[in-house]
């Protein structure tokens, strides 16, 4: 039996079109509404074989948070990678990447 889900993502901008706030809620999620700093979202295109890509953060997301946001998609991408492709050699290259960098960039000990 087919069912449908829905994500939402709500944005407060300023005037210069700035998000002040992200908000987001997953109808099968077990909460209403969830407060975000920054949001990072891709979607492929497999007309145009392209990537959509849409990148959000807030005024008050801090560099040091977002360099750890940045190294934990990176780590992501690795898990995706294995479960989507099932190779474990290239997951594992894309997380050590993602840890090497973290550590160079002082977010990974």
């Amino acid at each position: 039996m087919k069912r449908k889900a829905k994500i939402n993502i709500d944005l407060e901008l300023d005037e210069n079109n700035v998000p002040e706030n992200i908000n987001w809620y997953a109808s099968d999620s077990d909460f209403k509404n969830k407060d975000a700093k920054a949001v990072s979202l891709s979607i492929w295109d497999g007309v145009d074989k392209s990537t959509l890509k849409i990148n959000l953060w807030t005024k008050e997301m801090m560099a040091e948070e977002m360099k750890f946001f940045t190294i934990q998609i990176l780590d992501s991408l690795g898990d995706n990678y294995l479960k989507s492709v099932g190779d474990k050699k290239t997951s594992k290259l894309i997380k050590n990447f993602a840890k090497e960098l973290g550590k160079k960039i002082d977010v990974v000990k």
